[in-house]
């Protein structure tokens, strides 16, 4: 590797490739942008195996294209030649008088070593990084924290071990269990994690040398200077995928990349978005209820994985929560509420809205009951007793509401219970909210990885249905996932199924579904056809359950059943107006 390059470019001082050794003796490689001069100033660190010297536009051009018409402003305030996915922009950062730190992670981009995903080795790179940070001649001591999804994800594991000069992190849609987050929805392997490992970092592993990308700004490999063979680079990472794959139940392989929240207590905003259905809401709101820090915000958005992330409203919010705690100015976060949700209407339509705390203290938790003689969702109990069956192959069951007469606001977590038997052993239970307009097409949503989401979406494996019953809630089951229940054909069991948070406003003449099946959800069968898009996007996005789900197992028939006292329902947290 060639030695750290330092030069003065589009009015930053640029340190390319410093060196950062870690306590093995690896060396990470950082990219530096900060302001020219001896002054010090605040840093703003990530830490992630996407290349920092990928450019946005070549590597992710999909998203680049419909973040160019999402936040037109953006064009204008920038050359962009420096954005990366998911990361600030430091030609709109370092002019405020920050420092921004790209670090590749062990393995990838241009720092060597092994790529080991979420690991406590790579929490402890990043706390080395974090400590370099803060003490650099150019630095005031403090450093924050930003960026998206695996840039986020990261900062839960760290912020845990407390490095002494983290001052602040802003978690922008970022997973916080390993497990039901990630790797297992319910207990359900998801796909995400093999397309995932293989589209976005093993494309950028170090040692790709030459057959690599190259930087568009310095004419470098973005993969290292090093051409390694296809049996090197094997060697030089884990089987990240794999172990998901082989591991079935939550062991000490999940449990090293889970996050002590006791241990978390420095300042932190969290960022979520309603439509990441399938890896980023749930752990936004669960690490922000978990996390011992005094401080802490949560906010929650719509639109793509991305936008607000670079949009006005939501770079303003990061402006304010970093100048308030990096550079100790009045810049109004002290007015900023502790929860701050943009409520979700039909129509891509939001309204913001200041709480004080989540789930809402005015939540009223209203079950709506399945009716099997005319599959409609109710408030009102149904005392028939009855089952229905549905192939696991189809479309499922539909439960719908009549067409509500005032607007009805469902905001909050949601669960469903249900009794259910297999043909087999097992069972992979699918369920989604829905709305549907007075003409009885669906309502669907912008989400963080598929432009055309339902409402709410939930999973659940029914050999897994063992509940902690400490962690559980009527609105949020906590599921063990340590042990294997399986099912005698025929015979019902009951299962409480977790979907993730949501916001929806159902206006007057509008109906609430509710969908269980045994496949992911698809909105018509067809593909979004996004541009450049790299999977397709028929409902879920890359977030579909394909890759463990044996037909002689999860094939055939599953069966509701309906009897006195286990009545099946969705329990939805209704929210009053003010």
């Amino acid at each position: 590797m060639k030695p750290m390059k330092s030069e003065i470019r589009d009015g930053m001082q640029i340190d390319w490739d410093a060196p950062i050794t870690m306590d093995d003796g690896v060396v990470m490689r950082a990219d530096v942008f900060r302001p020219v001069g001896n002054g010090t100033c605040p840093a703003i660190i990530s830490y992630g195996p996407y290349a920092k010297g990928l450019s946005f536009q070549e590597g992710y051009k999909s998203q680049w294209t419909r973040l160019e018409k999402a936040v037109p402003e953006m064009l204008k305030d920038s050359s962009n030649k420096y954005q990366n996915w998911e990361l600030v922009d430091p030609e709109r950062w370092v002019p405020d008088g920050y420092a921004v730190v790209r670090v590749d992670s062990r393995g990838a981009g241009r720092s060597p070593g092994v790529i080991d995903s979420w690991s406590a080795r790579e929490a402890q790179d990043f706390y080395h990084c974090i400590e370099w940070a803060g003490t650099q001649p150019w630095s005031n001591g403090k450093v924050g924290i930003n960026g998206i999804s695996y840039y986020a994800m990261n900062q839960w594991q760290v912020g845990a071990l407390q490095p002494p000069h983290l001052a602040a992190m802003c978690i922008w849609e970022g997973a916080s269990d390993y497990y039901r987050d990630l790797s297992r929805h319910g207990g359900i392997l998801c796909d995400f994690l093999n397309s995932w490992y293989n589209r976005q970092v093993l494309t950028v592993q170090y040692g790709l040398g030459d057959r690599g990308s190259k930087s568009v700004v310095t004419g470098e490999p973005i993969a290292g200077p090093d051409n390694y063979t296809d049996e090197q680079l094997k060697q030089n990472r884990a089987d990240v995928d794999g172990e998901a794959l082989r591991r079935p139940l939550i062991d000490d392989y999940y449990r090293k990349r889970m996050v002590d929240f006791s241990k978390i207590t420095v300042p932190f905003l969290s960022a979520g978005n309603w439509g990441g259905q399938g890896l980023h809401p749930r752990g936004n709101f669960e690490g922000y209820l978990r996390a011992a820090s005094e401080q802490k915000w949560l906010e929650v958005h719509g639109d793509t994985h991305f936008t607000h992330f670079y949009s006005r409203y939501g770079e303003g919010l990061q402006r304010k929560f970093f100048a308030h705690f990096l550079k100790g100015e009045k810049s109004g976060w002290d007015d900023q509420p502790k929860v701050s949700l943009n409520v979700r209407w039909p129509g891509e339509k939001f309204l913001l809205r200041a709480e004080n705390e989540w789930p809402l203290a005015r939540t009223q938790w209203t079950p709506f009951y399945l009716h099997q003689d005319d599959l409609r969702l109710s408030a009102d109990k149904n005392s028939s007793i009855k089952t229905i069956s549905y192939e696991t192959s189809g479309d499922g069951l539909t439960f719908l509401s009549a067409p509500v007469t005032s607007d009805l606001e469902i905001t909050g977590p949601v669960a469903a219970k249900i009794w259910l038997s297999s043909e087999t052993a097992d069972a992979d239970v699918f369920v989604a909210l829905r709305v549907f307009d007075p003409a009885g097409k669906e309502v669907v949503y912008v989400g963080s990885n598929d432009p055309r989401t339902p409402v709410g979406l939930g999973w659940l494996r029914a050999s897994q249905r063992k509940l902690d019953q400490k962690e559980s809630k009527p609105y949020r089951p906590w599921h063990t996932h340590d042990t294997v229940q399986p099912l005698a054909p025929g015979v019902p069991v009951e299962l409480d199924v977790e979907i993730w948070p949501t916001s929806i406003v159902v206006p007057v003449g509008f109906r609430l579904a509710f969908t269980v099946r045994g496949k992911d959800y698809e909105f018509d069968g067809t593909d979004a056809g996004v541009a450049h898009a790299p999977y397709p996007m028929k409902g879920v996005g890359p977030f579909t359950h394909t890759l463990d789900r044996p037909k002689s197992i999860f094939g055939g028939k599953n069966t509701l059943h309906f009897a006195d006292g286990k009545m099946p329902y969705v329990l939805l947290p209704v929210v009053p107006g003010r």
